[in-house]
């Protein structure tokens, strides 16, 4: 019988694309996977510890592990494992502690239980390679690709530089092979991952940077929808711009993380620009593509922002014509500079300012959606909804959904928006797409 393991993941898309690496890797080698929740051989943590939140997360999902089978092996792996291995080691229901871009001895663990209880490096000096290979996460259709991993930026409230190590990228070669492979096997989108995109290239030799890179997808990539994961505000070049917009290939959609909207608190944090830089970058992009979805990052109650700062920091996204946001309650990480400072926000005044941005962040998203009724926008069709209805993403990442037949999935359609529901655009599909359904139907 083959050995079953299963996998829980916390945290990002990066997170994300790591487990779909370890999946892969694992079914390989003949083992079968099975869901968190049902019997298994073996259970592995892929952790975050972006908040203590996550850290104790990881943990619950670990005892979960143990509930289901007290016999397998549970094993902790990702950001959380690599930074403070030592906290996890000492749980009982831990079984191995293995750490980043350490997939042979995962992969050894988990189909034998070979190796040591604790097998973590630091990253900051090996510099682990990055396997590079195009995945899809559940309830998409479109690949990810990780071009970068690591980071070497030091942001005061960031343990990232600590759990993912040094800088270091996919060669250019490397990547347009992979891009091909992808057109190859029939993806009509991809996702260009990194933990800190705008960093590429710059630990390779001979030198290049994600300009470089973006260029030679904009002449070579036989792929008519890319799409940008992040890239932080003082990264976002005039010439990145004028590529990405002029191209044709590049989707209308760029994530830039803000993290506070007030210019002492930006500097607090080593942020690398002020808010009115960002504001800028925002109108550069929206001069170049004005139908652009712009999202962002958002850290409410870090150390030192009074009253009056947040509510200048609210104002200011507020004005700000953003698409989406995500909004993180500040949390202390052990070994980052802001765990030392002074002025830390009480937590029901942190979750009571989370909210109000949350809100805030709902109008926005609707209110961007609202902006698309009554035009045509080219969508991906990637799954079936609750409802029976096909789902996917328009170009500037609108959620839209139609109806249709099960063919026209992984197929990029035009849909006219009707309505709004809730942040979601529901429509129909128009011509020319109906004639290729006939199509498609009598094949």
């Amino acid at each position: 019988m083959a050995t079953r393991f299963a996998i829980a993941t916390l945290g990002c898309k990066v997170n994300q694309y790591d487990s779909a690496i370890i999946e892969s890797r694992l079914s390989a080698r003949g083992m079968e996977r099975r869901e968190f929740s049902e019997q298994a051989d073996v259970y592995i943590v892929n952790t975050c510890t972006i908040t203590d939140r996550a850290d104790a997360e990881s943990l619950r999902i670990a005892r979960r592990a143990r509930r289901l089978n007290p016999n397998a092996r549970v094993i902790m792996t990702g950001c959380l494992a690599q930074a403070s291995p030592d906290v996890l080691a000492k749980a009982p229901e831990v079984d191995a502690v293995i750490g980043l871009g350490m997939l042979d001895d995962l992969e050894r663990a988990a189909a034998s239980g070979a190796g040591e209880r604790v097998m973590v490096t630091n990253l900051r000096k090996a510099k682990g390679p990055i396997e590079l290979a195009a995945v899809t996460l559940d309830g998409h259709t479109r690949a990810f690709l990780k071009l970068q991993e690591g980071c070497d930026q030091f942001c005061t409230f960031c343990i990232v530089p600590f759990s993912r190590g040094a800088s270091r990228s996919v060669e250019p070669r490397r990547v347009m092979a992979a891009l091909d492979d992808l057109y190859a096997r029939g993806f009509k989108e991809v996702v260009l991952a990194g933990v800190h995109l705008g960093g590429y290239g710059r630990d390779l030799e001979p030198r290049v940077d994600l300009a470089d890179l973006l260029e030679m997808i904009a002449e070579r990539c036989p792929l008519e929808r890319v799409r940008i994961s992040s890239l932080d505000p003082e990264e976002l070049s005039d010439r990145i711009v004028e590529i990405i917009s002029s191209s044709g290939k590049f989707c209308p959609h760029l994530h830039l993380p803000l993290q506070s909207g007030d210019d002492e608190t930006l500097s607090r944090m080593r942020r690398r620009y002020q808010r009115g830089y960002f504001h800028d970058r925002v109108e550069r992009v929206l001069r170049a593509w004005p139908d652009a979805a712009i999202g962002t990052d958002l850290i409410v109650g870090f150390p030192g922002e009074t009253g009056d700062r947040f509510e200048s920091y609210f104002n200011f996204v507020e004005s700000m014509p953003i698409a989406y946001f995500h909004v993180f309650p500040y949390s202390v990480r052990a070994g980052t500079t802001a765990a030392k400072f002074s002025g830390m926000v009480k937590p029901a005044e942190i979750k009571r300012r989370a909210g109000l941005m949350r809100a805030l962040g709902e109008r926005k998203r609707a209110e961007f959606a609202r902006r698309f009724v009554g035009t045509k926008l080219k969508v991906l069709l990637e799954e079936r909804g609750p409802s029976g209805e096909l789902q996917g993403y328009s170009r500037n990442y609108l959620r839209v959904s139609t109806q249709g037949p099960d063919e026209l999935t992984n197929r990029e359609v035009e849909v006219e928006a009707a309505t709004v529901e809730g942040a979601q655009l529901v429509g129909k599909i128009v011509r020319p797409w109906a004639d290729e359904t006939a199509c498609l139907r009598a094949s």
